[in-house]
């Protein structure tokens, strides 16, 4: 302390307190400040209707609301990425919700140009995802306007949450509950007997699909619903030496994917589902019932099990003999 003027003193004090502060505020973009004094000169982000002081202006009435303050715990607010909204430079808060200065003068008593979002937000859709793919166009691709959740107005808050420190939708167990908020008929068709491992968590709605668009049917991850499932049922995917004709059009002409009353998710139990197809003249087949036959007597071997008791080939046969799809 010896040698030191009172002033020196508290000079130094002033500049241990600013840095012991820096660590605990969010890092301030470099035009922070422009906002006082004489007019900002053009295209300055002052100019442009940001607040001067970035997520400090924010943080004065929004510090209190637990569920935005979580922003600093995720990936958007890191101050050492220099692409995210609160890296060197960055515009922070007004990085995604656009410049808040109006609001600002408003007192926050309306949004004045602060872009909401959520599915009941004031925001058009077109411009809440509008700030989303400033960033992520990359991520998401050029399919997202082919894509069957664009065509329906559903924006990216609709299904990501952006101020969690942990998004739902992206972790394997809790994605196909936030997928199922809106395709709640596929949420109930995993409750069946017989369905793919969703709700077991071995599987995800994106193990299928992509939600981000694509140009296949259904926005599945692969260009046709064949492709889809032999990349897991590698067994069925053929080329057969002898081939059965529904199944190389297309799985779905048997199977239902989600969910069914049926073993092996089929759409009906044989022979009623071979018959869809396949007519009962001068073949013993009957749907479990003597209707049907000249003798009106059912078969014994399809009341034990179907037209897969000899059939049993029905994905395709590279044996020999195999024309009729039996062993």
């Amino acid at each position: 302390m010896k040698g030191w003027s009172a002033v020196g003193l508290a000079v130094r004090v002033a500049l241990v307190a600013v840095g012991l502060l820096s660590g605990l505020m969010p890092v301030r973009p470099a035009w922070a400040g422009q906002g006082a004094g004489p007019p900002a000169p053009p295209n300055t982000p002052a100019a442009l209707g940001y607040s001067a002081h970035g997520a400090d202006t924010c943080l004065l009435c929004h510090r209190g609301n637990a569920h935005l303050m979580t922003l600093f715990r995720t990936a958007h607010a890191r101050p050492g990425d220099p692409r995210g909204p609160f890296g060197p430079g960055g515009l922070q808060c007004e990085a995604c919700h656009g410049p808040g200065g109006a609001h600002v003068k408003a007192f926050g008593r309306k949004p004045a140009g602060i872009v909401v979002f959520g599915r009941h937000s004031p925001t058009p859709v077109a411009r809440q995802n509008a700030m989303c793919l400033g960033c992520h166009q990359a991520t998401v691709g050029h399919a997202w306007l082919a894509g069957a959740h664009a065509a329906n107005g559903v924006s990216c808050a609709d299904c990501h949450r952006i101020h969690d420190t942990v998004d739902p939708v992206r972790v394997q167990a809790t994605e196909a509950t936030v997928c199922g908020t809106c395709h709640q008929a596929v949420r109930a068709a995993f409750l069946a007997p017989y369905h793919h491992p969703v709700p077991e968590g071995t599987m995800t709605c994106s193990s299928c699909h992509d939600p981000h668009g694509t140009t296949s049917r259904a926005m599945l991850v692969k260009a046709t619903t064949n492709e889809t499932c032999t990349s897991c049922h590698t067994q069925f995917r053929g080329p057969f030496l002898w081939e059965h004709q529904p199944v190389t059009e297309n799985c779905g002409n048997c199977h239902t994917p989600h969910g069914s009353v049926q073993p092996a998710l089929l759409k009906e139990r044989p022979p009623i589902l071979c018959q869809a197809c396949h007519d009962t003249v001068g073949h013993p087949s009957v749907p479990y019932g003597p209707p049907g036959l000249p003798t009106g007597l059912p078969n014994p071997y399809l009341l034990a099990g179907g037209c897969i008791n000899c059939h049993s080939q029905v994905h395709g046969s590279n044996s020999p003999s195999g024309r009729a799809l039996m062993r």
